[in-house]
């Protein structure tokens, strides 16, 4: 059995699909168990390759497999704790990158400022095992009770820094439902009364404010068969790079450099709040501020996507 720990968030699973399928790839005959949140279990299967999720929330414990570890692969972080808690399900073998203080000499160097899509990529390479850092595409499902080609603007975010102001978002939502897009609001439950207030002072119907009644999978289809998503460095983005749903992504303290789409997608923009042409890109506890991002900005770049679809298209045809 092959063991990978992934026990993050959407957009983590989703960075890491290429090294996924990288070890479905090398080892076709052995099962692949992934340790990740239940809640994932439908990106799971939209991910593909994985013949089995081993419920894991955190790096609190880890539940014994049944069968023997022959190979346990550390997608989570550098160590020490990730580590430690694979050794606990005593592998055979363990790839992971080097990390003296879990005792772990083997495996390549962490470094710290790269792309979370190749760095888990190259950690396999460190092995001898080829992966592909483009094979990021999800299983496309199907739309069930969720509207398609609808805009998709995704306000919230774990992480406060990461988050567009409601007013700006409000504000795109007009100018967007002008030009003729049908947008919706999506969000978690937590999140539902500031999305509703931004439903509210776009002057959207109560029924496009989706934020807390949509479950993963349902979002998943959502953004998999939409025309548009705009939203922070959060994982509905990964989601439409996944699907290679258009989309504009707005980043805050952290650069794309690490988290973006990949910059040969042409449907996907990337506006960054540290960018070093931004003079007020800073806030005074010296993070990137996302505010220094404008509505006109957005806009700006919600045309150069609709650009490139219809010059795929023109090429397609």
């Amino acid at each position: 059995m092959i063991l990978a720990l992934r026990a993050l968030g959407v957009g983590d699973l989703a960075t890491a699909v290429p090294a996924l399928r990288a070890l479905r790839s090398a080892y076709p005959d052995r099962e692949l168990v992934l340790a990740a949140p239940a809640w994932l279990a439908p990106l799971v299967d939209l991910v593909g390759g994985v013949d089995r999720l081993l419920p894991t929330d955190g790096l609190h414990r880890l539940d014994r497999p049944i069968r023997p570890v022959e190979i346990a692969v550390n997608l989570h972080g550098r160590g020490p704790d990730s580590h430690r808690l694979l050794g606990t399900v005593r592998p055979r073998r363990l790839f992971a990158f080097a990390n003296a203080e879990a005792g772990h000499a083997d495996g390549p160097e962490w470094d710290d400022a790269e792309h979370e899509v190749p760095r888990w990529c190259r950690l396999l390479g460190g092995y001898d095992l080829p992966a592909d850092p483009t094979d990021l595409d999800l299983r496309r499902p199907d739309l069930g009770t969720m509207l398609g080609g609808v805009t998709v603007l995704h306000p919230g975010s774990k992480v406060p820094a990461k988050c567009w102001p409601p007013g700006r978002y409000a504000a795109l939502a007009r100018e967007l439902t002008a030009r003729g897009h049908r947008v919706v609001l999506t969000g978690s439950a937590p999140e539902r009364v500031t999305v509703a207030r931004i439903g509210s002072a776009a002057g959207l119907p109560a029924a496009a404010v989706l934020a807390g009644r949509t479950d993963l999978a349902q979002l998943a289809a959502l953004v998999a068969h939409a025309r548009l998503v705009v939203s922070g460095d959060t994982g509905v983005a990964h989601l439409a790079t996944g699907y290679r749903t258009p989309s504009v992504v707005l980043f805050g303290p952290i650069p794309p450099t690490r988290w973006g789409p990949p910059p040969d997608r042409r449907r996907h923009r990337v506006l960054w709040a540290g960018a070093a042409d931004r003079p007020d890109r800073s806030a005074p506890d010296g993070r990137a501020a996302i505010t220094a991002i404008g509505v006109h900005e957005v806009l700006a770049a919600v045309d150069e996507v609709a650009r490139a679809v219809r010059a795929d298209r023109a090429v397609a045809a």
